[in-house]
C-alpha cells in the first residue's frame, strides 16, 4: 500500500517523527514499508482496503514507551490509532478511521501481570489474547474460566473495550473490567478506580472509586491508550448442564424471548443466551454453493428443505447452567417446564463435570476458538462479513418487530438472511451477519447500500447499534440524535479538552477532535 501522509503533516515532519519513534522503540519496531502498511489494512474491507490506510505503525513494549510515543506524536502533530492485536474482524481490523494515522500496535505488551485464583481476577496488558490467558490458566491449574467471543484470536482487553459479548455469565466483557491504567493524550498516566491511590490492593476488586468513575470512559473511546486492566473471571464451576432445543418456526422466536427473559432477569439463567438462526449451523457444513448455487438469496422453500434434511429448527436455543449439580438440576426443571408450555419436544441434556474434557467448539465453556469465523467463507471467493447489530428490549414485541424489519430490508437487497439474538437480560442484541466476496464489486456495492438501509430504517424505529465498522462510525453516531446530538457534542467537548492536538484515534466512534473535524466525511460510507 502506498504512503498516505497524515493530514497537514509534511514528508519531512513525518520522517522526523518516525525517527523519533525509532529512538524510543528501536528502528525494527517502526514499520513504514508498503508491505507493513498492507499488514495493517482492513482484511475484510467492503471495497478497497486503501480506503482507510495507515501511514506506518509503531510497536511499544512498555507503558514508558507508550508515554514517550504519545509525547512525540503531540510534538509532530502525528495522529495515532491504538490497536491491541488488530483482530477486530468485520469492524475494521487494525485500520485507522482517519487516513494517514500511525497505528499504535500494542501487541508487544503481552504480559499477564497477575492471576488471582482466590479472588478470581487477572491483570493483563492489551497484547494478551484469549488463547494466551486460557493457556496461562491451564499452566497454573487455576480454577478459573474465561468468557470468550467468537473470535479467539483477539485481545482480551481490546474485545472488552469494544463492548464485545460472550456466552457465559461473564459475557458482557466491558462489565468485567475493573481498574484501568491509561496513557492520556498528553502523555500523562492515569489509574482509575481504587488504583488512583498508590499501591491500593483493592484496585481490581471494587469497580468504582472516590468521585467519578472513569473506567468505561476508555471503552470505544479516543480519550487515551489503555496499557493494562483488571479483568474479573468466572470461578470454575463444579458442573455445567446444557439444555438445547431446536425451535421449528421463525415466528417462534417471540415466545422464546418471552420465556428466557424473565428467567434471565430472575437469575435462574446466568449466562448470555445466544440464539442463532439455521444458517449459523449450515455454514460449518459447507459453502453456499453446496446448498444453493444461484446468485439470488436462498428462497424459503430451499431453506425448509435444508432444515428437514439436516434435522434442524429455524432457531437453536442452548442454555447452560453452572455450579453445584443439585442447584443446576433444580434450575433445569424450572427452565424445562417453561419451555414445555410452548414446545412438546424435550431438551437435549449434556452434562459437564470437573475433570471432563471440554468440547473444543463450546464457547459457553470458556474455551477460545477461531472456527466460528468460518462463516466468512460462506459466499466463496475472498470472503468477508459485516455485522449489523442493533440492541432492542428483550420482549417479543420488540424482537419480532426488528426481525421483520431487518428481514425485509435484507430480502429487498437479495442477500441471505443470517440473524441471531443474544439475550443479556433486559436487552437483546440482534446480530445480522452480512457475508460477501470482497472481489465481487457488485456484491460489495449492494452490501454498502444494504448496510446504510439497515442503519437508517432501524434508527427510524428507535433502535441503535452498539458497535460498527470504521466506514459507518459517523453514520451510526448520527443516529444518536437526542437533544441535537448531545452525546456527540459532549464527546467532542471532552476530546478537545483532553486532546487539543487530536492525537489519539481521531474519528473513532464518530468523535472528531476540533483539529480534524472538517475531515469527518472522508472515508465515511
Amino acid at each position: 500500500m502506498k504512503l498516505t501522509l497524515p493530514p497537514r503533516v509534511s514528508p519531512q515532519t513525518f520522517d522526523a517523527a518516525l525517527k523519533a519513534f525509532a529512538g524510543v522503540v528501536g528502528a525494527g519496531w517502526v514499520m513504514s514499508s508498503d508491505a507493513d502498511r498492507d499488514a495493517y489494512a482492513d482484511a475484510y474491507a467492503p471495497g478497497s482496503a486503501e480506503r482507510w490506510p495507515a501511514s506506518a505503525a509503531v510497536a511499544p513494549a512498555s507503558v514508558e514507551e507508550v508515554r514517550a510515543i504519545v509525547r512525540i506524536a503531540n510534538e509532530y502533530k502525528v495522529p495515532l490509532w491504538p490497536v491491541a492485536r488488530g483482530k477486530n474482524l468485520g469492524y475494521g481490523t487494525a485500520a485507522p478511521r482517519m487516513a494517514g494515522s500511525v497505528v499504535l500496535d500494542m501487541g508487544r505488551m503481552n504480559r499477564i501481570l497477575e492471576l488471582d485464583p482466590k479472588l478470581a481476577y487477572a491483570v493483563v496488558e492489551p497484547g494478551v489474547g484469549f488463547f494466551d490467558l486460557h493457556d496461562e490458566v491451564a499452566r497454573q491449574k487455576a480454577p478459573l474460566w474465561l468468557s470468550v467471543p467468537g473470535n479467539g484470536w483477539g485481545s482480551v482487553i481490546g474485545n472488552a473495550l469494544e463492548h464485545g459479548i460472550g456466552y457465559t455469565p461473564y459475557g458482557l466483557h466491558a462489565r468485567n473490567l475493573c481498574g484501568i491504567e491509561a496513557v492520556l493524550p498528553d502523555g500523562d498516566l492515569l489509574r482509575t478506580g481504587m488504583g488512583a491511590m498508590k499501591d491500593n490492593p483493592a484496585w481490581h476488586l471494587f469497580p468504582m472509586n472516590y468521585g467519578p468513575t472513569w473506567d468505561l470512559a476508555f471503552s470505544q473511546s479516543n480519550l487515551g491508550v489503555v496499557t493494562k486492566a483488571g479483568l474479573w473471571m468466572q470461578p470454575a464451576p463444579e458442573t455445567s448442564l446444557e439444555l438445547t432445543w431446536d425451535i421449528p418456526e421463525e415466528e417462534d422466536i417471540g415466545w422464546v424471548i418471552d420465556t428466557v427473559t424473565p428467567l434471565k432477569i430472575a437469575g435462574v439463567i446466568d449466562q448470555n443466551v445466544f440464539i442463532p438462526s439455521w444458517l449459523g449451523k449450515i455454514v460449518v457444513l459447507g459453502n453456499r454453493k453446496d446448498f444453493w448455487d444461484k446468485p439470488t438469496a436462498m428462497p424459503e422453500w430451499r431453506v425448509k428443505e435444508l432444515l428437514k434434511q439436516y434435522q434442524l429448527g429455524y432457531w437453536r436455543v442452548s442454555i447452560r447452567l453452572y455450579g453445584d449439580e443439585s442447584v443446576n438440576k433444580a434450575k433445569a426443571e424450572v427452565i424445562k417446564a417453561a419451555f414445555k408450555r410452548h414446545l412438546a419436544a424435550p431438551a437435549m441434556e449434556v452434562w459437564w463435570r470437573q475433570g471432563d474434557p471440554k468440547p473444543p467448539l463450546d464457547l459457553a465453556l470458556g474455551t477460545p476458538s477461531a472456527v466460528p469465523l468460518q462463516m466468512s467463507d460462506w459466499v466463496g471467493g475472498r470472503g468477508a462479513h459485516l455485522g449489523f447489530s442493533p440492541v432492542v428490549p428483550a420482549t417479543s414485541e420488540h424482537v419480532m418487530g426488528q426481525l421483520k424489519r431487518s428481514r425485509k430490508i435484507i430480502a429487498d437487497h437479495d442477500v441471505d438472511f443470517y440473524a441471531s439474538f443474544t439475550i443479556g437480560g433486559r436487552f437483546a442484541n440482534n446480530v445480522n451477519m452480512l457475508m460477501y466476496d470482497r472481489d465481487n464489486a457488485a456484491q460489495v456495492d449492494n452490501m454498502k447500500k444494504l448496510f446504510n438501509a439497515l442503519i437508517s430504517e432501524t434508527a427510524k424505529a428507535g433502535y441503535g447499534e452498539y458497535r460498527t465498522h470504521l466506514g459507518w462510525m459517523d453514520r451510526v453516531m448520527d443516529t444518536f440524535d437526542f437533544n441535537d446530538h448531545a452525546l456527540r457534542r459532549f464527546g467532542e467537548k471532552v476530546k478537545d479538552a483532553l486532546d487539543p492536538n487530536g492525537i489519539i484515534a481521531p474519528g473513532k466512534q464518530g468523535i472528531w477532535p476540533a483539529a480534524y473535524r472538517a475531515l469527518q466525511k472522508e472515508g465515511a460510507e
